[in-house]
C-alpha cells in the first residue's frame, strides 16, 4: 500500500497540469465573456454616476481604482489556476491515502483515482453550482460578497455530506442488484440538492444579458469538469506508471547441474 508521500508528490503533480489546462480552457473560452461583462458592467456603473451627476468624478476613480491591466490580469489568471490545482491536488492526495485504505485491494488506482475525481465534482463543483450557479466577476454588490461566500460555503458543504451518504448508500447496498444500489444512491443525491435549494437565494440580481450569463455558466461548470477530470486521469496515470515499477522483474535463472 503507497504511504501518503508519494501520493502528495502524486497530487501535486497532477494538480499542477489540471490547474494549468483549465487556467488556459478559461483564458481562451471564458476570458471574453468575463471582458464582455466587464465592460457591460462599467457602462451600467458610467450610467448610474452620470444620473447622479457625478460622472466624471467616477471616471477618474475608476482609472486609479484600475492597478492592473487585462493583460496582467489575463496572465494572473492562469497563475491562480495553477496555484489552486496544487493546492487540489495536495488536498487529494491526502483523501486518496484515506479512502485507499478502505477500498478493494482489487482495484486498481485509475477507476480508484477516476471514482474520486468524479465525486469531488459532484461534492465540491456540480451540487453547489446548481444552487448557486456562476456569475461573470464585477457582477453584484460589493457589500453583499460576504453573503453570498458564506452562502457558498454552506452548499459545499452540504455537497460534500451529501456524496459522503451516497458513498455509505452504496457501500451498505453492496450486496444488491445493481440497478437497486444505483436509484438509492441517485435518490439519496435528489435529496442533497432539494437541501441544498432550502438555502436563501443569490441576494444579488445579475443584470448582464441572459445569453452571456448563461453561456458563462456552462463555460464555468466545463472549467471544473475539467479540472476533476485532467487531476483523476494523471492521478491515476501516475498511480499505474509506480505500479509497473513497483513489480519486480522476474528473471529466468540458469539450470544448475547436479553432481551425479
Amino acid at each position: 500500500m503507497p504511504t501518503v508521500l508519494p501520493l502528495l508528490r502524486r497530487g501535486l503533480a497532477a494538480g499542477a497540469l489540471a490547474g494549468l489546462a483549465t487556467g488556459l480552457f478559461s483564458l481562451l473560452l471564458s476570458e471574453p465573456l468575463m471582458d464582455h461583462a466587464v465592460r457591460l458592467e462599467e457602462q451600467s456603473r458610467e450610467a448610474r454616476s452620470h444620473r447622479h451627476g457625478q460622472g466624471a468624478t467616477a471616471a477618474v476613480v475608476h482609472h486609479h481604482e484600475e492597478l492592473f491591466s487585462r493583460g496582467a490580469q489575463h496572465f494572473g489568471l492562469v497563475v491562480t489556476t495553477v496555484v489552486a490545482g496544487l493546492a487540489l491536488g495536495a488536498l487529494f492526495g491526502v483523501v486518496y491515502a484515506l479512502v485507499n485504505r478502505r477500498s478493494d485491494p482489487g482495484v486498481g488506482p485509475w477507476p480508484r483515482a477516476m471514482s474520486l475525481a468524479g465525486a469531488g465534482f459532484v461534492a465540491l463543483s456540480l451540487l453547489p453550482g446548481l444552487r448557486y450557479p456562476a456569475v461573470p466577476p464585477g457582477v453584484g454588490d460589493s457589500g453583499t460578497v460576504r453573503d453570498r461566500q458564506l452562502l457558498w460555503l454552506a452548499a459545499v458543504a452540504i455537497g460534500v455530506l451529501g456524496v459522503l451518504l451516497a458513498w455509505q448508500v452504496g457501500r451498505r447496498l453492496a450486496d444488491r442488484s445493481a440497478p437497486r444500489r444505483h436509484v438509492a444512491v441517485a435518490c439519496s443525491l435528489v435529496a442533497v440538492l432539494a437541501v441544498l435549494f432550502t438555502l436563501p437565494d443569490n441576494p444579488d440580481t445579475v443584470a448582464v444579458p441572459a445569453t452571456l450569463l448563461w453561456d458563462f455558466r456552462l463555460q464555468s461548470l466545463a472549467a471544473h469538469a475539467l479540472l476533476w477530470a485532467v487531476l483523476g486521469a494523471v492521478f491515476g496515470a501516475l498511480g499505474l506508471r509506480a505500479g509497473s515499477r513497483a513489480v519486480p522483474a522476474v528473471r529466468p535463472t540458469a539450470p544448475q547441474s547436479t553432481p551425479v
